[in-house]
């Protein structure tokens, strides 16, 4: 991993909010020599059935950004999640901050785009974002330099983000005992995955890795942060130096088998536009359902 400026001498404090309605886990992460922070994955509420959008767990995240008087400085997306909205322009409203994520959302977006049809209007781009990060990018919160991995396979954007000793790790693993996420959706790719996980694998043993969806696996309490040796030793999907073939022809049988997400639609919609709501030409939020094209 020498291409990456890696210090674990680095100690950032992480403070963590999981939302069980979607089982996924925000971060935010804040440097010790200054009261900057940045928010990581960040969940907005939906009753998909009622079309009702609500904030409460992004209205956690203000108040103890607020409480602790810290400066938010970027709010970082690691992909295009399928399993919960994104709150990012919400917080970003109450406390500022800049949005970004990995530059090849714009596969993203050329992909859905055609599956949602959207018009001419919904830019491809990535202009939505106010970062594109590519393989490698670095940038500041506060005194720390984070920098960005391209982590593709789960989706062709996702991006792991490393700041000192902590890395945020997005979909592309799970806990130890919840091995890795799927790679079945439109632009996924089990091998892509594989290698991609071998990257953070490579970071040093003792680097911590912060998930950002736990599952509770055999009922165990929800967990979100383990390291690279426990990932490298214990993974029940990778670990032990298990092989790309062998990987790849497990990961393949096992989506076969999984359901699709139950946010699936509103998700994609609202977070390859960076968070925001989809519009009808009046300029009123509406989502879209479109039949047999997922």
């Amino acid at each position: 991993m020498t291409q990456y400026p890696v210090n674990l001498d680095v100690h950032p404090e992480v403070e963590s909010f999981f939302d069980p309605e979607t089982n996924t886990i925000s971060h935010v992460v804040m440097d010790p020599n200054s009261k900057s922070c940045a928010v990581i994955d960040s969940v907005m509420d939906i009753d998909y059935a009622a079309g009702r959008i609500t904030y409460d767990h992004s209205d956690e995240i203000i108040a103890y950004i607020r409480k602790y008087k810290l400066e938010l400085e970027w709010l970082i997306e690691t992909h295009v999640h399928a399993d919960h909205l994104s709150a990012a322009p919400y917080i970003q409203s109450k406390l500022g901050g800049k949005i970004g994520i990995g530059d090849q959302i714009t596969v993203v977006q050329e992909t859905f785009g055609k599956v949602f049809n959207e018009g001419t209007e919904f830019q491809r781009d990535g202009s939505q974002f106010d970062q594109l990060f590519k393989d490698g990018d670095s940038y500041q919160i506060g005194e720390m330099t984070a920098f960005a991995i391209h982590t593709p396979g789960h989706t062709p954007a996702c991006m792991v983000h490393v700041i000192g000793d902590a890395t945020f790790v997005g979909d592309t693993l799970f806990m130890p005992d919840g091995g890795s996420a799927r790679a079945d959706f439109p632009g996924g790719d089990a091998g892509q995955l594989y290698d991609s996980i071998q990257k953070v694998l490579a970071l040093p043993d003792e680097m911590r890795l912060f998930m950002c969806h736990d599952y509770g696996p055999e009922g165990r309490d929800i967990m979100w942060e383990t390291t690279v040796a426990e990932e490298k030793a214990e993974n029940i999907h990778v670990g032990q130096g298990k092989s790309r073939e062998a990987f790849i022809k497990f990961r393949e049988a096992r989506d076969a088998t999984l359901d699709v997400p139950h946010l699936i639609l509103p998700s994609l919609q609202v977070n390859m536009r960076a968070g925001e709501l989809p519009k009808t030409k009046d300029g009123k939020p509406v989502l879209k359902v479109p039949v047999n094209a997922i």
